[in-house]
């Protein structure tokens, strides 16, 4: 292996077998000795490889069940590949699940001695170390309490500060910043740039786009344990952000088709009184409606979310320009309507409001039977959430003619992670003075 290189997977698969039966009890242990067991084949890593150089921060990303954890002990020799080699060039300092090398009945202190022990360290080594250990972890008030007596948040803490004080040339951290309050999560990404200043290698598995944009040279999307892109962080992360809009659309078009399937079945299921009673209680609905329709001016009929390109979508990315499509029926001739939209959070929040009038965009006359189409092209920055709609139509005196609360809804997904509402797009600049 080339010695610029860390670490090199070479065709790795790993395949898990669920058992489709559990065993809880002696006698169902017992029993199943003379039955045939039937399991479930799982493939959490499929003919995976790659490489990362030395003194690289590298980044991996992807969905629940993507097979970034089961591929990470590979790399750290807790699981053994089905297929497939690994490469090592250097110590790791693996950093995977809270609580793996910790002893629950031992305090703090015998537990930074344990764990440090199983990476390798020499007591010598341990005792030299251990204030600092106990420093970093901000736990020397509590270092000799039973680590059961911890918070997760504390664990992670104390585990970390072990890992990154073991001295190895790699470490590897998944979803290190998943526990921990802000302040300990800074402290961690301090110590991420101590390690690129001395060249170590690090390979991070996160969530947290932001983070592996950040701080890592490259990074890899995993899906369903394959691959699927590999490259420079900010293009991967861009990628791991579309994935997930493309699944959310996908979710979104099924729980329509599941909702209509639903309402389809429940008036299957009744009989006798309870259907006639449906069917004339639907029917007085569609009667009452067209009475009203009668009275009307205009009536919103639809609302589309559209593209850049015009494509209609449910899941926008922060930054991207959203499109939000009315669609108003006119049964009345109605002079200057104005055409407007509100979009608000899932709080209520009011975030975004206009209108023709404002903007001077309507029109002077509309008359009955004609349909109107109004398209608000917003460059949306909302950060990542669920947003609703509620358009109206009002007459030239301000008087409602059609108004719908919460008539449609987008969502948007985002890497920015600010804590504010909207992500403005923007520029820092930095001088001395």
């Amino acid at each position: 292996m080339n010695s610029d290189i860390a670490i090199k997977v070479e065709n790795v698969s790993k395949t898990f077998r669920i058992p489709h039966e559990k065993i809880s009890s002696l006698r169902g242990a017992f029993v199943s000795m003379f039955r045939k067991n039937s399991f479930e084949e799982f493939q959490a890593l499929d003919n995976v490889s790659f490489e990362v150089k030395k003194g690289e921060f590298f980044g991996i990303i992807g969905r629940n069940g993507s097979g970034k954890s089961t591929l990470l002990k590979i790399l750290a020799g807790i699981y053994q590949a089905d297929k497939g080699k690994v490469h090592v060039n250097g110590l790791i300092s693996p950093f995977l699940e809270l609580g793996i090398g910790f002893n629950p009945e031992l305090s703090g202190r015998d537990n930074i001695y344990l764990n440090a022990t199983v990476l390798g360290m020499a007591k010598k080594q341990i005792d030299q170390k251990f204030n600092d250990i106990v420093a970093f972890s901000e736990l020397e008030r509590f270092i000799d309490q039973k680590l059961k007596n911890y918070s997760s948040g504390m664990q992670v803490r104390l585990a970390f500060s072990v890992a990154i004080h073991a001295n190895r040339e790699i470490l590897l951290m998944d979803e290190v910043l998943a526990v921990g309050d802000s302040n300990f999560q800074g402290k961690c990404l301090e110590e991420f740039n101590k390690y690129r200043d001395i060249g170590k290698t690090v390979i991070l598995v996160s969530h947290d786009i932001a983070t592996i944009q950040r701080y890592c040279d490259r990074a890899m999307l995993m899906r369903n344990g394959k691959i699927v892109k590999i490259g420079k962080a900010e293009e991967v992360g861009d990628a791991y952000v579309y994935e997930n809009m493309s699944d959310e659309e996908k979710r979104i078009d099924e729980n329509k088709k599941q909702n209509l399937i639903q309402a389809e079945e429940n008036l299957k299921k009744l009989k006798g009184r309870e259907l006639e009673a449906e069917k004339k209680r639907i029917k007085l609905e569609k009667a009452k409606q067209e009475e009203e329709r009668k009275s009307k001016v205009a009536e919103i009929t639809k609302v589309e979310f559209l593209d850049k390109d015009g494509k209609i979508k449910n899941v926008f990315k922060s930054g991207e320009e959203l499109r939000v499509m009315i669609e108003y029926n006119f049964l009345k001739m109605c002079q200057k309507p104005n055409f407007g939209i509100l979009i608000e959070d899932s709080f209520g929040l009011k975030l975004f409001a206009s209108n023709t009038k404002l903007t001077k965009t309507g029109l002077d006359v509309v008359y009955g039977g004609e349909v109107i189409c109004v398209t608000f092209c917003i460059d949306n920055y909302f950060i990542a959430g669920m947003y609703s709609v509620s358009p109206a139509v009002v007459s030239n005196s301000d008087a409602i003619i059609d108004w719908r609360n919460d008539y449609a809804k987008f969502e948007i997904m985002s890497k920015w992670n600010s804590g504010s509402i909207v992500n403005f797009k923007h520029i820092i600049r930095i001088e001395k003075r």
